[in-house]
């Protein structure tokens, strides 16, 4: 047998946009300087792009603002033309790319369902056919005699998600545009998602949400200002979207040196702060998910100092403290000379959702807790790459308990009492 071709496949794929310094606007401006010149700048939105997706697969494209992801997607489609390279889709395509792209804002839902169904491949018989259901699915049927200039950017979202929902492509290239649509709208998507995908679909998808790419996508890509990162598993992919989009690639956040951030009467000062991951390696990022991770500081005693306290506050990004240690409760601290120095390290489990957290070290006085020594205000941060969507702070282990069943009669299965059935996962 021959092997099957893929769905889509890309190879060296290159577009440069150039963008004028100068922009001459009317003929007068023409006439008054005839002779000027604008400057050109290149600006080269994809640098030699290759992968290929698989008949049937969910395939998510992520990246920060300006890393390509549209122009790929508009390159695809046939919108924009490759300055090199060579892309091939086996099969009919349907597109759901920028907000009211193939729409005629003077016309009515009927007549744009009519006109962009047919651009999407379907004949005007099997448009008519399915206006119906497309209208229905958009939940627009009380507004499909009103013209789309009159629609609000959901309701046009709706409208034009629907249509490309029922043009039954085999290839189907989405965009991030589904942000605009409310939260109901949204979970319709995605239920069509789960659909499609049980249909063997091939989807290529565009996203900033990094638990739709877990919860859907079978691979993903990630582009950086042109480039393809990395190309693999969702989660990694999804981790390292987010290592790059909150930390930018700095090896270590600067510390806050204002003198407003800081509390005490320096008789011993916290001159350094750092996380290391589960390896003892200094790290601007971890992960999350219950791996191991240590935050440390070091200080510096410039008057001899006895039992004082050493700990740490943790918070993130909205100032809610999700973290705290100290030695209060575990002795004694021993006795530091001046000029005498030590390292403090508080390791712990890392449960903490995705997100950029800011650490607060501290030294007090013995049995204060609040008698300053030093205290250093969000003096080193790390950001958390737990990719798993979550609303909570804290992404924590658990178990799930389900059962037993009941009897029509209300009784319980005597097969099903002990224990129930029982999963792991995180909440």
């Amino acid at each position: 047998m021959p092997p099957v071709p893929p769905a889509v496949a890309v190879d060296g794929v290159s577009k440069t946009f150039r963008l004028p310094h100068e922009r001459v606007h009317t003929l007068k401006e023409r006439a008054l300087h005839p002779l000027r010149r604008a400057g050109v700048e290149a600006f080269p939105a994809l640098k030699d792009v290759s992968f290929a997706v698989d008949n049937g697969e969910f395939f998510g494209i992520v990246g920060r603002n300006g890393s390509g992801k549209s122009t790929l997607l508009k390159c695809l489609a046939g919108i924009y033309g490759a300055d090199r390279g060579r892309i091939f889709i086996n099969g009919r395509l349907s597109t759901f790319i920028e907000l009211g792209v193939g729409f005629n804002n003077d016309l009515p839902a009927r007549d744009n369902v009519m006109i962009n169904a047919t651009m999407l491949g379907l004949s005007p018989r099997e448009a008519r056919n399915r206006y119906d259901s497309v209208i229905d699915f958009a939940e627009l049927r009380e507004f499909e005699d009103l013209k789309l200039k009159n629609y609000s950017s959901g309701m046009e979202v709706r409208l034009a998600f629907s249509v490309m929902m029922h043009v039954d492509a085999e290839v189907m290239l989405i965009d991030e545009v589904l942000a605009v649509g409310d939260a109901s709208f949204q979970q319709k998507c995605f239920d069509e998602f789960a659909r499609i995908r049980r249909d063997g679909k091939t989807v290529l998808l565009v996203t900033h949400d990094m638990g739709s790419v877990q919860r859907f996508c079978d691979r993903a890509m990630l582009l950086e200002r042109g480039d393809v990162v990395e190309v693999g598993d969702p989660e990694h992919v999804a981790a390292r979207y987010l290592e790059i989009n909150f930390n930018r690639g700095e090896v270590e956040a600067p510390h806050d040196e204002s003198e407003s951030s800081r509390h005490g009467d320096r008789r011993a000062e916290i001159v350094d702060a750092w996380f290391e991951d589960e390896t003892g390696a200094r790290a601007a990022t971890v992960r999350g998910a219950g791996e191991h991770m240590t935050f440390c500081f070091r200080a510096q005693f410039r008057e001899a100092l006895t039992d004082p306290l050493f700990g740490v506050v943790i918070a993130d990004d909205r100032g809610t403290v999700v973290f705290e240690a100290s030695n209060l409760l575990r002795g004694a601290s021993g006795t530091f000379a001046a000029g005498e120095e030590t390292t403090v390290r508080i390791g712990f489990d890392n449960v903490l959702s995705s997100g950029r957290y800011e650490a607060t070290p501290a030294i007090a006085h013995s049995g204060s807790g609040s008698a300053w020594i030093d205290r250093r205000e969000r003096f080193a941060t790390v950001v958390v790459t737990a990719a798993r969507a979550t609303d909570a702070v804290l992404d924590l282990p658990f178990e799930l308990e389900i059962g037993p069943k009941a009897r029509p009669g209300g009784s319980s299965s005597e097969e099903a009492r002990p224990g129930g059935s029982r999963s792991g996962g995180s909440a």
